[in-house]
């Protein structure tokens, strides 16, 4: 029997990858204007950024429970198998209440067969963890085979990110104030990593050739096998900095692939227009 893939948007996917792959998707929601919108689906991250350059804060809030509560009935009344592969539990809480209603449902049907890994990675580090997953699936692999898959993916994947103003992230409690360092003064970059699912600041560099320069020098004392792995690229509304990152990616490290995608509405609501985030395994699986 197949094994059914879920997904939630925080993976920054574009909706097509879904709806190719049969992966299901729980979207994260988008708060603006008094209105409530379901990311990937019922806004576009451009009319986040929009708002954000109008001054306003656009609010995040988890996947719906009622979504997860509907999904998991049908797969436990069908008797499918499935993995839910989530956005890191340090940045949503969405891991969590998806758990609490897996239990809710196995309460009606105990031998329900669903995980849900934490995979404590965000956009498309995590974005590349279910793609991975779901060439295994397509491909007829088991559900311990994938699972073994995302475990090793979401353990070894290297984030690497720049904002241009770090306040939208302080603002959203994603980084706290202290360490919200002067992101726009005299042009100064930030350049963040992602620690056990949660959001760390590393270095400040003046401007964005050495920021770039400075990724790549992280990536080879980090990264190991390029030209067997893909690397991710994502970007709010900076296609043409992502393109740059990628051409030297490509120069200095000959990877197997470059896979590049937009930051959706939901990340995007956090880290503000003009980021760009660089994702990559520290090891490869065997």
């Amino acid at each position: 029997m197949a094994i059914k893939l879920f997904a939630d948007s925080a993976c920054d996917m574009p909706l097509a990858f879904y709806e190719e792959n049969r992966v299901g998707l729980f979207p994260l929601k988008v708060h603006l204007d008094d209105k409530e919108y379901e990311d990937l689906q019922g806004i576009s991250p451009e009319k986040i950024y929009e708002a954000i350059k109008a001054g306003k804060m656009p609010k995040t809030s988890q996947a719906s429970p009622l979504g997860f509560e509907k999904t998991f009935t049908e797969l436990a009344k069908n008797n499918e198998d499935g993995i839910y592969i989530a956005f890191s539990s340090e940045l949503s809480g969405t891991y969590q209440t998806a758990v609490m209603v897996l239990e809710q449902v196995k309460e009606e049907y105990p031998d329900f067969r669903l995980t849900i890994v934490d995979t404590k990675c965000a956009s498309l580090g995590y974005g590349l963890v279910v793609k991975e997953a779901a060439k295994l699936a397509a491909a007829g692999a088991s559900k311990e085979e994938i699972l073994k898959d995302v475990l090793f993916r979401s353990q070894h994947m290297e984030h690497l990110f720049t904002v241009e103003d770090l306040d939208y992230l302080a603002k959203g409690g994603r980084v706290s104030k202290a360490s919200a360092f002067l992101g726009g003064l005299l042009n100064i970059k930030p350049l963040l990593n992602v620690e056990d699912g949660k959001l760390v600041p590393l270095e400040k560099l003046r401007g964005k050739k050495k920021l770039l320069r400075r990724v790549i020098e992280i990536m080879k004392e980090r990264g190991k096998d390029f030209d067997s792995q893909e690397i991710g690229i994502s970007h709010a509304a900076d296609f043409e900095t992502a393109e740059e990152m990628k051409q030297m990616i490509i120069d200095e490290l000959s990877p197997k692939n470059v896979y590049i995608s937009e930051i959706g509405a939901v990340i995007g609501a956090h880290t503000g227009p003009g980021t760009i985030a660089i994702f990559f395994l520290n090891e490869l699986p065997e």
